[in-house]
Order: structure tokens, then sequence, then C-alpha cells
């Protein structure tokens, strides 16, 4: 089984639902997760999900060690414009694993190594995004030249000494693996013939990001509005066994279209974690409404 590894700088202070992800992650026990983070250790982190503590500021001065450039910022999010070159940043946790990843923390894995297959793991790069690189969740092969592969982005050093939010994973990183986002996939396999940079690279759409710009996989924008989590498996009201649920859109109205309306459904709540989900084994459910416990009306398909 090849070994993978998501190295998460986070800093800060861990969300209401950090308890749900760790658990999500949990139920991967043959995936590893690196955090970086000022946020202190939680006390029930499982063996895969292990914790480095660090300053922002002593971050912010490895960043600069490592890449020689001038990494100054107030904002932690920035961090996100560092993600092409985490494997370069932190090589030295590397040893043995074939790949290494970043991700976002708000979701809620399912089953990984289900959509993880050795045919999957044999690309370049794995995005869950048919068209661009996915910031929350995404892969790349660990060894020298794709750990290098942010050095030849255009003006990389001025990209990534930024004080502000710049795409560089989406945006940047895509346009070198890709070209172009819409471009159609044989273009982009004669293109690898010649460009190494764009060769052999897995963008295939998950349908994990709720209330997307794109439709849900029946072709309509009418997303599931519950989720189901349960043992390590996460599906929708159909039954349908999906990768992992990235709630960006219900937590915040940052990135949300105008067809969902001018409020994200978690602005509203008091708060997100119901507080009767006490017994995580029994599962849960993301909705609009939170995190809340699974229903005895709730779908039985959850348990297969």
């Amino acid at each position: 089984m090849k070994k993978i590894i998501f190295l998460m700088p986070y800093f800060g202070c861990f969300p209401e639902w950090f308890d749900l992800y760790l658990e999500s992650c949990r139920w991967n026990p043959t995936i590893d997760w690196l955090f970086f983070t000022d946020c202190g250790v939680p006390e029930n982190a499982p063996a895969n999900v292990r914790f480095i503590q660090m300053s922002f500021q002593a971050y912010q001065q490895l960043v600069c060690d490592r890449l020689n450039i001038s990494f100054q910022t107030h904002s932690a999010y920035t961090v996100c414009n560092l993600r092409p070159a985490y494997g370069w940043i932190h090589q030295e946790h590397l040893a043995g694993y074939d790949y290494f990843g970043f991700g976002d923390i708000d979701v809620i894995y399912g089953n990984l190594r289900a959509f993880y297959t050795d045919a999957v793991l044999d690309y370049n790069t794995i995005s869950t995004h048919s068209d661009r690189v996915s910031g929350h969740l995404f892969l790349i092969k660990n060894n020298e030249y794709w750990v290098n592969a942010f050095r030849r982005i255009p003006d990389w050093q001025n990209l990534m000494s930024q004080p502000i939010n710049v795409p560089m994973d989406e945006g940047y990183f895509t346009k070198q693996l890709l070209g172009r986002k819409r471009l159609p996939s044989f273009l982009r396999r004669l293109w690898g013939i010649v460009d190494p940079d764009k060769h052999h690279h897995l963008f295939q759409e998950r349908f994990s990001t709720v209330l997307s710009d794109r439709p849900w996989m029946n072709g309509t924008y009418d997303y599931p509005t519950q989720w189901f989590w349960h043992r390590g498996k996460l599906t929708v009201e159909t039954g349908e066994e999906l990768m992992y649920l990235h709630f960006m859109n219900w937590k915040s109205r940052r990135y949300l279209r105008k067809r969902y309306g001018d409020q994200a459904a978690w602005e509203k709540l008091s708060q997100l974690v119901d507080p009767n989900l006490t017994d995580l084994s029994q599962g849960f459910c993301i909705s609009p409404l939170g995190f809340t416990p699974i229903e005895s009306t709730a779908p039985i398909a959850i348990a297969l």
C-alpha cells in the first residue's frame, strides 16, 4: 500500500468542529496528517494525526530559510500561498512516503482509500476537481522532480512572498500542470508529450464541495442537504458513498454563488455542533443545521 501524508500548517485556533474532523481522520488509519501549529495538541487526537507545535513567527522564519524568500505576514491564511512548496519546506518529514499533499480542515473525510486506489496512486498529481488543483485535498508524488515543481511556476519567489493571499494552488499551480482550466483531456495528453510538467495527472471531479459553482453529479444545482458520516463512511440521502465533504459554502458566504442566496446557512447558527452529539461512534449528520446526531429516520445505507 502506497503511503500518504498530508502536510497541514495551521495557526490561530482550531474550529468548533475539529474533533469531528479528527474522528474522520481516525477512520483513515493508513493515511497520515502532520500539523504545524500553535493551537496545541487535542486530547483526542488519533495516532495518525501528529502535531508539531511552533509559533507562527517561527514558521515564517522556517519558510524564509527553506525558500530563501521574505515571507512576512500578519495573516495565517497566507500560508496557503506556499502549498505547492510544502514538500520542499517540510522535506525532512517525507521519508518513506509515496505521496504528500495539502488540504483544508473545513472538511469531513469518508473512506479515502476507497478512492485512492492502486490505479489512482500512479499519477504524478491527483486532484478532486476536473479542471483545477483542489486546494481542499490534493496529492503530489514524492520524488525530486515533483517536490521541486513549484520552482517552475514563473515568478514563484515574488508570489510566495506576498503578505496577502494569492491563488498559488488553484490558480498558478493549475496553469503549470494543465496549461488551461478548460482544456479538453485529449489536448492535455498531447501537451504532456512535450512538457513533462503536464504529463500523467488525474483531475477527476469528486463533487466534494457543497453548493459549488459547478453542477452536482445529476446536472442540477440541487446539492444534497444532508451528508451522513458513520464509522468512516460518508454518504448522502441517496446512499451513495462520497470521498469527503468540503462544507465551505455552508460555513461562509465568501465564495457562495448568488444562486444559493446571500448568506451562508451556518452564519445563522449560534453553535455548529449539537451538544447532544457526544457519541461519535453512532455517526453524525452534516447539513445546513450544522453537525447533529443521526436520527432514527436517517437512511439505513450509511451503515452498509
